[in-house]
């Protein structure tokens, strides 16, 4: 992901911490698991974001945490380098992750996830209440769509199902990478960050503004669900969550952790863990390094 205030160049995102079987997993790398970095640190809360920018060269090393984009820059496209890219254990993001140091205050590995709510007139939006895997969330099941039943129109019920079909491809696809490259491949081992920001695709309006919260209501329902049970947080800033939701704490979206990016420094992210969170707490915070994003755990 990427935040660009004005007058600001750069900004990725996302960051860990979910259960306590989480922290467990964050003390070890897992089974089988070659370290991708021979690099040392004393760092133990400074941790690096990578994503499809980053494929294809060299990654960063020695950090404590590692978080990594499941997108291709868009909610509906893969990351090509989450698993393995043109082959190899080194080319993976994912694995590169697991390689982490690690961290007192948080687990080794998360993952951030593009998000968007573009209404009607893109093909993937909702006609129905069942997700990409053919499960049902209409009203009556065990995970029902709380705005109702979806009919393909531009409501709360599709906005809602829209988010939760983009967070069950999301999982599909960490499902997929992580067995491929050995690493955990458990969804609720992670924590999920929801990037947030304005240069995605949202409605505007009351009713846009309506349809945006019930969207990302959906994908936070989506990776809480029965048999995934992961921990999500939301990256983006007071301004952007503003503009997207109109400030909303509604429902599953009130109390979430927050990981705030804007800082050019690292003494200026460590300030920023100061600041009021949109949601929740704020847990990470952001600041532009050189080559890559750098991330303070507060």
């Amino acid at each position: 992901m990427t935040f660009r205030p004005v007058g600001f160049r750069g900004a990725r995102s996302l960051v860990v911490a979910a259960a306590v079987a989480v922290a467990m997993l964050g003390a070890s790398s897992p089974v089988g698991a070659r370290s991708t970095t021979a690099s040392t640190t004393t760092a133990s809360t400074t941790g690096n974001d990578i994503s499809y920018p980053q494929c294809g060269r060299t990654f960063p090393s020695g950090q404590a945490f590692g978080i990594v984009g499941v997108n291709g820059g868009l909610a509906n496209r893969l990351n090509p380098c989450l698993g393995e890219y043109n082959g190899g254990l080194s080319t993976s993001e994912l694995f590169w992750a697991w390689g982490s140091t690690g961290s007192p205050k948080l687990p080794k590995a998360a993952l951030y996830v593009n998000t968007a709510d573009p209404g009607t007139g893109v093909a993937d939006w909702p006609k129905d209440n069942k997700d990409p895997n053919g499960v049902s969330e209409a009203p009556g099941n065990l995970n029902e769509d709380p705005y109702g039943v979806c009919n393909g129109l531009d409501s709360q019920a599709c906005a809602w199902q829209y988010g939760w079909d983009r967070a069950a491809q999301d999982v599909d696809w960490l499902v997929a990478a992580a067995t491929q490259v050995g690493v955990v491949s458990a969804p609720s081992a992670y924590r999920w960050w929801l990037d947030v920001e304005t240069g995605n695709s949202w409605e505007t309006g009351s009713s846009g503004l309506a349809n945006n919260v019930a969207d990302l209501q959906g994908m936070v329902a989506a990776f809480t669900a029965t048999g995934t049970g992961a921990s999500v947080g939301i990256y983006s800033t007071s301004y952007q969550w503003g503009q997207i939701t109109g400030g909303s704490r509604a429902g599953n979206l009130g109390g979430l952790s927050d990981w705030i990016p804007g800082a050019r420094t690292l003494s200026g992210a460590k300030s920023n863990c100061s600041l009021t969170g949109f949601t929740g707490s704020v847990m990470i915070t952001q600041w532009f390094g050189k080559p890559y994003d750098g991330d303070w755990a507060c």
